[in-house]
């Protein structure tokens, strides 16, 4: 009876790591095809205002920043997530001042008060 205890035991935990193995390929192939569908949906429309450039700019590079230093820390995704707002937010400010100066916006710009 121990030898049967003991086959038992040894095929649930090989179910049990396949079915883990499974579960991971199941969430892999649904993040691959949510970031194909995202990727393939950003390329629709008219090209991105300066704002929105320096916003994915700063949140890229801000997520890329984050990430190192979360992991020289010990907390990647963490460091990663703040980075990636942090840097969205710097991004958004510059792209928004370069946007205002283009066209002028409240100041000497092409369409301003110091023609």
């Amino acid at each position: 009876m121990d030898a049967g205890k003991v086959m038992a035991g040894a095929l649930q935990k090989q179910s049990s790591t396949q079915s883990k193995g499974l579960k991971t390929w199941r969430y892999f192939t649904g993040t691959l095809a949510l970031l194909t569908t995202l990727s393939l949906a950003g390329c629709y429309g008219p090209p991105l205002s300066d704002r929105a450039t320096g916003t994915l700019i700063g949140g890229a590079a801000g997520v890329g920043g984050g990430a190192l230093v979360g992991s020289a820390v010990g907390s990647p995704l963490a460091g990663a997530a703040i980075g990636g707002l942090g840097g969205a937010g710097l991004g958004y400010l510059i792209g928004n001042s370069m946007q205002h100066q283009q066209y002028g916006y409240g100041g000497y710009g092409n369409y301003g008060y110091g023609r």
